[in-house]
């Protein structure tokens, strides 16, 4: 199993927020985060977000910290990354 999270560093609702992907699947990453109990809603096309104060609990539980590039590197060649062109036409059709 390859779950993979960044550093705690994206700004929102008051905290920073990590990436957790799977360079393998998607339903590796489902699996990892149903384990962890990182919600649903938190799943965005690719990766989970991942409240900074869960970061030691979650590396404790598998998952391998990595930098934001490397994040990503590896999740494109994964061929699971969603680009944005793709995250703006999911956004467009949930939103009709």
């Amino acid at each position: 199993m390859t779950v993979l999270i960044d550093q705690p560093r994206w700004p929102a609702h008051g905290t920073f927020w990590s990436h957790v992907v799977s360079d393998e699947s998607l339903e590796e990453l489902h699996t990892f985060a149903r384990a962890v109990g990182l919600p649903p809603r938190s799943f965005d096309l690719d990766h989970y977000d991942a409240p900074e104060h869960r970061y030691d609990e979650l590396v404790a539980a598998g998952a391998l910290p990595v930098s934001n590039r490397e994040l990503v590197k590896r999740l494109q060649s994964s061929g699971l990354r969603v680009t944005q062109r793709e995250r703006r036409a999911a956004t467009r059709s949930t939103s009709t």
